[in-house]
């Protein structure tokens, strides 16, 4: 054992340590927990940042999610759109089709028909039922007359009927017949390829015998462009009697007693307006009768190249013939008269 004053210093010096060693554990402890508690402060903030950037992209989804939701819906409804119209404009299409089918057949028949009459109806003896203009005046005619203005073309309007056979075309009709070898293999070889180019020899022909002579008047220059009026079908004929209808105001080119054409003094029960010129020219009885012959000729040769006429070769070259015939007899001054 230690004596009482070493053993209360062993002590005091025991305490002291002990004391140390609490203030140093109670430092320690400190630190400890104010590390921590930066520790815990750190993890808190990066939580809540964490828990803003899971809001925000919890937002984000949303968002997403909604335009996405409103693309479907307006993919849906424009591919509903399009079904829709793509359906109304097949269903047009089929009407319209149907209605073109309709109206094909129907111009067809027409057709057919037109087809039926052409076929009968030629410059020697038209089809009344294709050229009603070509009906004998009568009081229902000329009250028709009346009502509206009426224009002829070179095509149409230059064909004429005859009220009752003559005389003259009884004996015509009995005439005997024979052909040339050269003007029917002229024939022959423009009916191959049917057309008015003066190249080919029958119509260099026709030009060189009868439709220059024919239409070669005192006027040279109207003339040359009432051949080229009855050459493109633009040739218009009317009675005198049918100027007072007319609304347009034409100027009018020489007058009721004097041909423009021969500049002879004579009776003009018509006159004449070449295609879309405001000249109207007054025509002597012969002048229209030679121009009328030149007109049926072409008439005829236009139904050949269209395919209306349904004759044999000989047939369509005796008719050629004969309307080259009216127009030297028609040359020569000949011409039927007619009330107008």
């Amino acid at each position: 054992h230690l004596p009482p004053a070493e053993e209360a210093g062993a002590h005091r010096q025991e305490t002291y340590n002990m004391s140390r060693l609490r203030s140093s554990s109670l430092e320690i402890k400190e630190k400890g927990t104010e590390f921590l508690r930066e520790q815990l402060d750190a993890a808190q903030k990066e939580l809540k940042l964490r828990d803003e950037e899971c809001v925000r992209l919890s937002h984000v989804r949303n968002q997403l999610e909604q335009e996405l939701e409103e693309l479907t819906a307006s993919l849906f409804e424009e591919a509903h759109k399009m079904v829709r119209e793509a359906n109304v404009k097949q269903a047009a299409a089929e009407k319209q089709l149907k209605e073109a089918q309709g109206k094909i057949d129907v111009l067809q028949a027409e057709v057919s028909a037109l087809k039926t009459l052409v076929l009968t109806s030629t410059p020697s003896s038209p089809n009344r039922q294709l050229h009603p203009q070509l009906l004998s005046p009568g009081p229902s005619r000329a009250s028709s007359r009346l009502r509206g203005h009426t224009r002829n073309k070179s095509a149409s309007g230059a064909l004429q009927l005859p009220a009752e056979p003559t005389p003259t075309d009884v004996a015509t009709n009995r005439e005997d017949k024979e052909l040339d070898s050269v003007l029917f293999a002229e024939f022959l070889s423009w009916k191959e390829t049917p057309s008015l180019d003066r190249s080919l020899a029958l119509i260099s022909r026709v030009y060189r015998e009868d439709i220059g002579p024919c239409l070669s008047f005192t006027c040279s220059e109207l003339s040359q462009s009432v051949q080229c009026a009855v050459e493109n079908n633009s040739l218009t004929i009317e009675p005198v009697a049918m100027s007072s209808l007319h609304t347009v105001k034409a100027i009018q080119c020489g007058g009721p007693n004097k041909c423009a054409l021969s500049g002879m003094s004579r009776p003009c029960r018509h006159r004449i307006k070449l295609g879309d010129k405001e000249n109207y020219y007054y025509v002597s009885p012969s002048s229209r009768a030679r121009i009328t012959a030149v007109c049926n000729f072409f008439t005829y040769i236009r139904y050949i190249q269209q395919g209306l006429v349904r004759q044999d070769v000989q047939q369509m070259f005796w008719e050629v013939m004969r309307l080259r015939r009216e127009m030297s007899v028609a040359k020569l001054g000949y011409f039927p008269t007619e009330e107008s």
